[in-house]
């Protein structure tokens, strides 16, 4: 009889199903493209219905938590919360190393970004880990980092002397190296910023300046990824995630890139496209009403010259913030993807 009930108990532990995960998750900018289109119906709905009900998700945003940006990757690896998501730039300050994720005008497509930010994941799943107590889930673009002035300028040697809000810190040094003015502005306070003139011009994805409303304070657009892609990693604390079964693990990984990741990037470079037309007026647009805005070409001398700015000077100052060997790291990985070579000691 004994050997019966122990029998049977040992079956029935195999037979039960996993014990259900609730998980707390913080997203990006809720009123964003990203958030509204596929970082909300994937833990909301895919995940869940993926785990056939074992992983429960409750689900909000940095900006409804009234979160600092800069907190959000602070907090996740100190537990508060079990995943989050926002844009890499965010959390420089407590990551320098971290700026080499997104470096402006080295991908100008969206294939380009995707092979720039696949080569630079291993990097960056050391940098979650050791400054941020948390794995990489996943690493998706907003659209390209594109300028929006309230001023006007006909190429990038007119925006010497204007006063610029910028992405990210390596976009600020950037455009200082260009000769602007860098501007640390909160993307909130950016349309009445622009339209103070406390900023001339300022840097973000062209879905986001249309759905913020940039274009009542701006009139004209240079739509060249001045500002990188801003790429938004998705991370969950490693604490969690260790507690976490090998099968749930897998799922969750599976999904988020299938479900998650591979269509963000997908429809990146179309999501451009239709932007720009409707911040312009030239073409389609498929969100709305479109705008009038005028769009800038960027000449080819122009650019060699931003390009030249940003090798000689703009990443070699970042190799010496990032310190250690980050910039062999990048060389190693990222260079070799968009053939530039940070000059080291």
């Amino acid at each position: 009889m004994k050997r019966l009930l122990t029998t049977l108990a040992a079956s029935t532990a195999l037979a039960a199903p996993a014990m259900a995960q609730d998980l707390s998750v913080v997203g990006s900018w809720s009123g964003l493209p990203l958030h509204i289109q596929y970082e909300a119906p994937f833990w909301s709905e895919t995940l869940p219905a993926a785990s056939d009900g074992s992983i429960n998700v409750s689900l909000t945003t940095h900006n409804q938590m009234n979160l600092g940006v800069g907190d959000v990757f602070r907090l996740l690896g100190d537990g508060v919360y079990d995943v989050a998501m926002t844009v890499a730039d965010y959390a420089v300050a407590d990551a320098p190393e971290l700026e080499g994720l997104d470096v402006p005008l080295v991908a100008l497509t969206a294939d380009e970004a995707r092979a720039m930010v696949d080569a630079a994941r291993p990097m960056v799943s050391d940098i979650y880990r050791d400054r941020f107590n948390s794995h990489v889930l996943a690493i998706a673009p907003y659209p390209p980092q594109i300028v929006f002035c309230n001023a006007e300028v006909n190429g990038l040697d007119d925006m010497q002397g204007l006063k610029v809000r910028g992405s990210g810190r390596m976009t600020a040094k950037f455009l200082e190296a260009l000769g602007a003015e860098g501007v640390n502005v909160a993307f909130s306070e950016v349309p009445g910023a622009l339209q103070k003139g406390v900023v001339d011009c300022a840097v973000t994805g062209a879905g986001s300046g249309y759905s913020a409303g940039w274009w009542e304070v701006s009139t004209h657009l240079m739509a060249i990824p001045l500002g990188g892609w801003d790429s938004v990693v998705t991370a969950i604390n490693l604490d969690k995630w260790n507690s976490l079964d090998a099968d749930t693990q897998n799922l969750i990984e599976t999904q988020i890139k299938a479900e998650f990741e591979d269509p963000a990037w997908a429809t990146a470079q179309t999501a451009l496209v239709d932007d720009i037309a409707c911040l312009t007026g030239n073409g389609d647009c498929p969100a709305g009403e479109a705008r009038d805005m005028t769009l800038v070409e960027v000449s080819d001398e122009d650019f060699a010259r931003a390009r030249e700015v940003l090798v000689e000077q703009v990443l070699p100052e970042w190799a010496e913030r990032a310190g250690g060997d980050w910039a062999q790291r990048w060389n190693d990985s990222v260079g070799q993807v968009v053939g530039v070579t940070i000059a080291t000691n």
